[in-house]
């Protein structure tokens, strides 16, 4: 069943008109969601429902207080979400009710004054070289065609830092083995191509050349890396993948795609690659967020220091 009518405009708007990557939207999509639940089935203070018609598109926006909001809020609050997860279903909600009144479907904003959780800086978990070398081997215990390809796949996803929406998005002509680059499209489109490194071109070059055509031995696809069936990865396969391999090599449950990500970023800066470059290769946008992991190394000095 498709979202309230509103709800669904504002999702449009979040895709069309401010390149909203597929998470966010994802991610807006589920928490208003549960806002529009929240309201549609509560009654507060014994009141009829904030409806003018048994039909969810009747819903009256005009009638959402910031009382009602709070308890909402307070909802969620009962349900244990983390203040992380909190604070984005907060800023949702107050996304969608500044479009609407910015279209001029309320009257008034009643988030205008509704505060979020405070959210301190989480520290990115990374992996020590050690442990990379560990997840990137534990492949080679295996046989087959998805032991070759998940060892391109975890090669990659650590040898470019790509995000690993991004690294399923790709398809076979993004990866140049000739130069040794990969073209990867990001958020807003922007694209980077990104080198890697002599092992993961000989992983690439083995998936291709002899695991990837048998995977895909009933259909042919554009992508580059397919599951058992010939078909496209998804993210989800590829969390499985990892955490299946993570627990091979005795890594941490807690592992995932993006702690490659911030393991390929923080070493490259330990290793005195430069700021702007590594921010490059990221993909981000504001080199604020590129600069979190130099902090980490200047931290990590200053306890090595205190404790020599």
């Amino acid at each position: 069943m498709l979202l309230q009518r509103e709800i669904e405009r504002y999702l449009s708007h979040l895709i069309n008109e401010r390149s909203g990557s597929e998470n966010t939207v994802a991610a807006y999509r589920n928490d208003l969601s549960q806002l529009f639940d929240y309201l549609r089935t509560s009654r507060p203070g014994g009141r009829p429902l904030a409806v003018i018609s048994s039909d969810d598109d009747a819903f009256n926006w005009n009638s959402v207080t910031k009382a009602r909001l709070i308890g909402f809020i307070g909802s969620l609050k009962e349900k244990g979400y983390a203040s992380a997860t909190l604070a984005r279903k907060i800023a949702a909600t107050k996304s969608f009710f500044h479009w609407l009144r910015a279209e001029g479907l309320v009257r008034e904003d009643p988030t205008d004054s509704l505060d979020s959780p405070k959210v301190g800086k989480t520290i990115p978990r990374t992996l020590s070289p050690e442990e990379i070398d560990s997840l990137l081997t534990a492949p080679t215990a295996r046989l087959g065609p998805e032991a070759v390809r998940d060892s391109a796949m975890l090669r990659l996803l650590y040898a470019t830092g790509v995000r690993v929406s991004e690294m399923m998005s790709l398809d076979v002509e993004d990866v140049d083995l000739a130069s040794d680059y990969v073209r990867v499209l990001g958020k807003a489109n922007r694209e980077r191509h990104i080198p890697f490194d002599p092992r993961t071109h000989a992983a690439l070059e083995e998936y291709l050349s002899h695991s990837r055509p048998i995977l895909t031995r009933h259909g042919e696809t554009s992508a580059l890396f397919v599951n058992h069936r010939g078909e496209r990865l998804t993210r989800q396969g590829f969390w499985l993948i990892l955490k299946g391999h993570a627990r091979s090599a005795g890594l941490p449950g807690s592992i995932t795609p993006h702690t490659l990500r911030h393991s390929f970023a923080i070493h490259l800066l330990a290793n005195n690659a430069n700021l702007r470059d590594v921010q490059e290769l990221l993909g981000h946008a504001n080199i604020a967020t590129t600069q979190i992991y130099s902090q980490m190394i200047g931290q990590a000095g200053g306890r090595a220091r205190n404790t020599g």
